[in-house]
């Protein structure tokens, strides 16, 4: 008689729950840490946008004569581009459009990036209380002025 050689049902079964606990541990870390990522690369891309402004308003003493809100791209690629940024960051993290809105006198900016729950739209920025650092992916980043005004930090909920 010959002798099968395989795995049985039970070892199986064994190897997929184990597999699935390990599953079941592994993807909520890493959607976490893709939020994460998508955050930082908006920080980064608001930041090199708003050096861009600051660049453009040492040569001209104001920032580009754009008025109301609207998309970074849309408002002020015609301004920036290539001069003070070779390629202009339009979109977020989330594949949303990035945002502007400049003062009716020229004299500051506020760039945001409506996070994950944003509608794209570029209404208004959606500043959570003085804001400062926060634990929330739907938070909206928010840079005005040289400098961070609402911002993801520490340990972040989904």
């Amino acid at each position: 008689m010959r002798r099968q050689r395989g795995f049985t049902l039970i070892e199986l079964l064994i190897v997929v729950a184990i597999i699935g606990i390990i599953a079941a541990i592994a993807i909520p870390n890493l959607l976490n840490a893709i939020n994460r990522g998508r955050q930082r690369r908006t920080m980064a891309d608001l930041r090199s946008i708003g050096t861009a402004l600051e660049a453009y308003s040492v040569d001209f003493n104001f920032y580009p004569k754009n008025s109301g809100a609207g998309s970074v791209y849309n408002q002020l690629r015609t301004y920036i581009t290539p001069t003070y940024i070779k390629k202009m960051p339009e979109r977020d993290g989330w594949n949303r459009d990035n945002c502007v809105s400049i003062s009716a006198s020229y004299t500051s900016y506020t760039l945001w990036s409506e996070a994950r729950d944003g509608d794209g739209t570029c209404g208004t920025p959606g500043l959570i209380g003085t804001g400062g650092p926060t634990t929330n992916f739907d938070a909206d980043i928010i840079f005005a002025n040289g400098q961070f005004v609402q911002w993801p930090e520490g340990q972040q909920v989904n």
